[in-house]
């Protein structure tokens, strides 16, 4: 595979309307042109192969008419690695996007090809198509076990932190429906200042995750101090002054995601709501780690809650936030505040329960 074979696959990938486009003869006349080998199924109501391109049949060897109306398993190959017995028809199965390399045994010789594979929605986000890609591997990988060896680790990092991605961007969906659903148009503004600032906090921890090189751990002190700065530029006023305590300590990414937002979500709080009618006061951001885990401490000395009010409100976007650190951490929450008082969160996880 190059780096244009892989360009070209994700320029396919990416076409507008995909779904609609491999229902399109002229499209498909469109990929019989393109030097990548595509093989298409419709997955309902059983998934068989309905195309192949032209480029399929010269890079395998197998002729379009013997795998279309076929199964997966009627592609030939097998997978290249030494540790690695799966067959290249159920691995597209198995497998989304990069789905490894592959040995395709021809009348005329092997070749080997990288294979992709990914399922194709309609505008009702309903799989329909699965697409698998072949491309032929390089040279170089062929001869030198070294290269193939870090390309493989560096495609695993990749696919682990695409994974996270994916899995974090459904959670700022979530946020943005809820927003919309709960939010009027006197508080359009407000509101999308708010979320923008639970999008940052997320953003900051992509931007820890790629830079950090340290796989599916976080450290939560560097991470927390990161969010309090951040929300600090956004809204601080004159007056108000932040006290930062942290110490370092490695956490799963499960846990320092939503620990994240709730820390943003509680300083955004503060900054807006504490200090009204006031000339300024103290933020407290601690983030501190004992023998038995890890102690969040968010406080002000503000104007404290209204009368009957707690933190997080059911059925606000902070209670979801709060139930997600519950759930992936085990948090326990407790909540202190009086009228004239101020506000403590103070969020208890234990070791074990936050590890990566």
């Amino acid at each position: 595979m190059t780096d244009v074979d892989a360009d070209r696959i994700e320029k396919i990938l990416e076409t507008p309307g995909l779904a609609d486009a491999l229902e399109s003869d002229r499209f498909k006349q469109f990929l019989d042109h393109v030097p990548i080998a595509i093989v298409v199924s419709e997955l309902y109501p059983s998934e068989i192969i309905t195309y192949a391109n032209l480029e399929f049949e010269r890079l395998t060897g197998q002729r379009v008419a013997s795998v279309e109306g076929k199964s997966w398993k009627s592609l030939t190959g097998v997978a290249a690695a030494d540790d690695d017995d799966r067959c290249l028809g159920d691995a597209v199965l198995e497998d989304e996007e990069y789905v490894g390399m592959f040995r395709i045994e021809r009348d005329d010789g092997v070749t080997d090809v990288d294979a992709w594979s990914n399922t194709i929605e309609d505008d009702e986000g309903t799989p329909i198509f699965r697409l698998v890609a072949l491309a032929c591997v390089d040279q170089r990988l062929r001869e030198d076990e070294g290269l193939r060896q870090s390309l493989r680790d560096k495609d695993t990092m990749l696919r682990e932190l695409q994974h996270r991605v994916k899995n974090n961007l459904q959670m700022v969906t979530a946020l943005i429906r809820l927003e919309a659903r709960n939010g009027s148009d006197d508080e359009t503004g407000r509101r999308f200042d708010r979320l923008a600032g639970r999008i940052n906090a997320l953003a900051l921890l992509y931007q820890t995750l790629s830079g950090d090189g340290k796989g599916d751990s976080v450290d939560l002190g560097a991470y927390v101090s990161q969010v309090a700065s951040s929300v600090m530029l956004a809204h601080a006023a004159e007056g108000i002054r932040l006290d930062l305590k942290v110490d370092s300590w490695p956490v799963s990414t499960n846990v320092a995601m939503p620990a994240g937002l709730v820390v943003n979500e509680l300083l955004t709080n503060s900054f807006k709501h504490a200090f009204t009618g006031r000339d300024g006061g103290l933020i407290t951001v601690h983030s501190l780690i004992d023998e038995a885990g890890c102690r969040v401490i968010v406080a002000d000395d503000g104007i404290g809650l209204p009368e009957g009010v707690t933190w997080p409100v059911p059925g606000k976007l902070g209670a979801v936030i709060a139930q997600s650190l519950r759930q992936n951490a085990r948090a326990r929450f407790e909540v202190e505040t009086a009228p004239g008082a101020g506000v403590r969160v103070t969020i208890y996880f234990d070791r074990a329960d936050a590890a990566p």
